[in-house]
């Protein structure tokens, strides 16, 4: 039975309580952006195993983002500056990964019938992009912008409970003893801590503190809510953490 078409709403925002930007699970104080690590390389990989139709649509920056009700990806293809926004509400139980699949499977079912009925591929293509919903939003809002970041293992950060914009080149040795200290308050053995837990707490702060000694930074472009799609690449990128002003 041929799927039917994306049903396309109202465009909403990305979610802005805090939930883990790759399955939607509320998220624990001390975490952020995930709920643990292997839930965006999840999405990641999935994400990625479905960028042909994309490339097929000739595609040079797209987003994906989620909230509650829908799951939603806008494309701005090249030589265009006009965005094509779809959207697939959310089905109960499933994961954002599995609604996105859904909403891609759609899609590139709707591209192989056109281009079976029409032996043209870019009247398929046509096809796919009539059906977007079409975007008055500028085309900002999928070109990504750039951010410098510390090239750092998440993990420390993590265990020091210290985000990557935390570390400005001003500040960086003091925001590290800083984060250091109050974890050492809260878990030293000598105050009740687990030696296990602060042992990794340790481990953390000497990795930082030889990265401090000289600090290298990477140069990343996206969005801090929104998973980019990059056609030059043919390859998805995660979210990208703001610096606090």
């Amino acid at each position: 039975m041929q799927k039917a078409a994306p049903i396309f709403v109202p465009s909403v925002k990305p979610k802005s309580k805090r939930q883990c930007l790759a399955c939607g699970k509320p998220l624990p104080p001390r975490l952020r952006r995930y709920c643990n690590m292997s839930c965006p390389q999840y999405l990641l990989a999935s994400l990625n195993r479905r960028t042909g139709l994309l490339q097929t649509l000739s595609i040079r920056y797209g987003t994906f983002y989620f909230s509650d009700f829908l799951v939603v990806m806008d494309l701005l293809p090249y030589d265009s500056d006009q965005i094509y926004s779809y959207m697939l509400p959310r089905s109960a139980g499933h994961k954002p990964v599995e609604d996105f699949c859904e909403l891609s499977n759609i899609l590139g079912t709707l591209w192989w019938d056109e281009k079976n009925r029409t032996k043209k591929r870019y009247l398929a293509s046509r096809e796919v992009l009539s059906r977007g919903r079409k975007l008055e939003a500028p085309i900002n809002s999928v070109m990504p912008a750039s951010l410098t970041v510390p090239s750092v293992r998440s993990s420390n950060l993590i265990t020091l409970e210290l985000q990557s914009d935390d570390l400005a080149p001003t500040s960086i040795e003091q925001s590290i003893r800083n984060a250091y200290r109050r974890q050492a308050k809260k878990h030293h053995p000598d105050l009740g801590g687990r030696p296990e837990t602060f042992i990794k707490i340790q481990e953390a702060y000497e990795k930082l503190r030889l990265w401090a000694k000289h600090p290298t930074f990477l140069r990343k472009r996206g969005f801090p809510d929104k998973w980019l799609y990059e056609g030059a690449s043919n390859r998805w990128i995660k979210p990208i953490v703001p610096r606090r002003k």
